[in-house]
């Protein structure tokens, strides 16, 4: 097929998905248990953060923001992996896979702008506390929001844009269980390094831009919480960093691996393992680090969970 030809109903075949019908099964089920708990803990986070008014801080303002980002993120993909581990012919049309890709790359650029938020937040409070009032205003916070999404979404559609609007090969077997970057970009037939430095620069703005913003921030604020004198004081400070470091290390490492590296070194099993970390692995984790090591939102969360239980025995 001619590529001035095509039409956006032209379809892509997924491979990754496994033949065996009772492995199809398993898989189905391990994804819905996971993908039911990412909705439960992000839903739990939102609607805690929005009930209970001790919780109408910036900090808290983020962490439900990026609980927002990572349902509407993994909703993007993981219902429709689900239909496609019951189903016979696992396919997408040109113009679904494009939206999807946008979607996701968008949603997950957008996660990286809003944990660089966070970073700065965090930065302001505890180098600033005095300023952290009159600095982190609600207006503030919500613009750094809007523009951690737009940027996202922006970046994506500018990257997808150029994908699809290359040639692709007669074989349309995508080796992955959705339409990402880099199994993607093996179809295209017109392969250049002008094709993989496109993709490395939009990668780099995405991912490297606010690992550098939040690696600035921490620099500053480990030379602060050096300078406090009291080991208890230290202590509580990097205690309030230390979910948001973590869920920084396990998101930019994957996304690192996957997005800024030569297209030579793709392994397509291997890179359908870490791809599963970052779709499912950390948006599970997610709900997790930031609960289990904050005593705050794990009363605000048992207070919420047991008001709703109440009210539907009423």
């Amino acid at each position: 097929m001619r590529w001035e030809n095509r039409s956006v109903w032209m379809e892509f075949a997924f491979l990754a998905y496994p033949s065996c019908s009772e492995l199809r099964a398993l898989c189905f089920l391990g994804i819905s248990l996971v993908y039911a708990f990412i909705i439960t803990g992000n839903v739990l986070i939102v609607m805690s953060i929005q009930t209970e008014a001790r919780l109408h801080t910036p900090m808290y303002y983020f962490l439900g923001s990026l609980s927002g980002v990572e349902i509407c993120y993994t909703a993007v993909v993981v219902p429709h992996m689900l239909a496609n581990t019951l189903q016979s012919e696992k396919t997408i049309t040109l113009l679904g896979c494009a939206t999807q890709m946008a979607f996701f790359i968008g949603l997950g650029s957008a996660d990286c702008f809003l944990l660089a938020a966070m970073a700065y937040d965090r930065y302001v409070a505890i180098c600033h506390p005095l300023q952290y009032p009159i600095i982190m205003t609600l207006t503030l916070c919500v613009r750094l929001v809007v523009a951690s999404v737009l940027t996202g979404l922006f970046l994506a559609f500018q990257l997808v844009a150029f994908i699809f609007s290359l040639p692709f090969c007669q074989a349309r077997g995508i080796q992955h269980f959705f339409c990402d970057v880099p199994p993607v970009l093996r179809l295209v037939c017109a392969k250049s390094h002008i094709h993989e430095q496109s993709v490395l620069v939009a990668a780099t703005l995405a991912i490297a831009v606010p690992f550098f913003l939040i690696a600035a921030s921490y620099v500053f604020i480990v030379d602060a919480v050096l300078q406090v004198r009291s080991a208890a004081g230290r202590r509580r400070a990097f205690s309030t960093c230390s979910s948001h470091l973590t869920v920084v290390l396990l998101q930019y490492g994957c996304c690192a691996f996957m997005y800024l590296r030569p297209s030579s070194s793709y392994r397509p099993e291997q890179d359908q393992l870490i791809s599963l970390v970052y779709t499912l692995g950390t948006p599970v984790l997610n709900p997790l680090i930031y609960t289990l090591r904050n005593s705050e939102m794990k009363e605000v969360i048992g207070k919420v969970v047991t008001r709703n239980c109440l009210s539907q025995n009423t």
